[in-house]
């Protein structure tokens, strides 16, 4: 690793700050062409399905390869897992990835999820008295650093006259988000679903904008490199069976929020809420939405967000 990637690995871990704190790694090793490491989060409604209706197991055990999961609180912490060789294979939105190539993480894009930009959003309490994007301007606005909703407060700012250094940036895990605003620590908070249709249903919050015509929220599939170049047939396998599960959640959306509630731990009404937001429809990376992440890097290097230009499309198998 040359001297730039090395301190941009170390600025990305730095970054991370105290959402890393009490997060502990998998334990990991090399390659393994007989496993298939999996990163997820809670709120990936999809892998979370996948992995409680066990189908990706049977179709892999054939091939003798074992499956395992592990939860991630976020995109960031999950790349830094995948970065260090505990995964092989995870879920995230738009702007993780932007930060972990920065950083020199090897990993490539796999598959997207078509836009969903309904499924983040920025909200305030009830009472507030903001009521639009312009009055945000020196606001206290929490969100957690490097996920998403990164670049949707970028692209919001901007697309309503603001900018970045407009607002007071407080980097906050959604949990500690969510309490920081009801307590009115903070003047608004940017969060995806299901968090969004929960903190709407449960504590009122107020929607005062949502991606739509500001970002596309994409969410990616992301592979680890050598991993995704000696197993294509299991990456195959298993974005043909997310394809397949993604469908069953589009035409059972109740019956997924109710499997989903014990696990997430919110209401079945919610999650169905937040499930409606996302398309649940999967595609080969293609260079379309890499041009649109080489928007987000360029924007971020731009804001000195991240330590050195980066080139998208190097993040992919040729």
């Amino acid at each position: 690793m040359n001297d730039s990637k090395q301190r941009g690995r170390r600025t990305f871990i730095a970054a991370l700050g105290a959402t890393m704190a009490g997060v502990a790694l998998p334990s990991w090793a090399k390659y393994q062409s007989d496993q298939f490491r999996i990163g997820y989060q809670k709120a990936a409604s999809t892998l979370v399905l996948l992995k409680a209706h066990g189908a990706l197991e049977k179709r892999l055990a054939p091939l003798g390869v074992k499956v395992s999961w592990n939860e991630f609180p976020a995109g960031p912490q999950l790349l830094e897992g995948l970065n260090v060789g505990a995964i092989d294979f995870g879920y995230v939105g738009e702007a993780p990835p932007v930060f972990a190539q920065a950083a020199g993480a090897d990993f490539v894009y796999t598959a997207y999820e078509v836009p969903t930009p309904h499924a983040e959003g920025v909200v305030v309490v009830q009472d507030s008295p903001i009521k639009s994007v312009a009055d945000l301007k020196g606001k206290k606005i929490a969100f957690n650093k490097g996920s998403d909703v990164h670049w949707f407060i970028v692209a919001l700012l901007r697309k309503n006259g603001l900018d970045f250094p407009d607002i007071q940036p407080v980097y906050l895990a959604p949990a500690d988000a969510r309490a920081a605003l009801e307590q009115h620590a903070v003047d608004a908070w940017a969060i995806w679903d299901p968090f969004l249709a929960a903190v709407e249903g449960q504590s009122n919050a107020r929607l005062i904008a949502d991606a739509q015509g500001v970002a596309s929220h994409h969410q990616f599939f992301l592979s680890q490199r050598e991993f995704a170049q000696k197993r294509k047939d299991v990456i195959a396998i298993a974005l043909e069976e997310l394809g397949k599960e993604g469908q069953w959640v589009k035409q059972n959306v109740s019956a997924a929020a109710a499997q989903l509630a014990p696990i997430q731990g919110l209401d079945a009404a919610i999650i169905e809420t937040g499930l409606r937001h996302y398309a649940h429809v999967y595609k080969p990376i293609d260079d379309t939405v890499l041009a649109e992440q080489q928007r987000i890097a360029d924007t971020f290097y731009e804001l000195k967000l991240i330590p050195r230009k980066i080139v998208t499309k190097e993040a992919v198998l040729t």
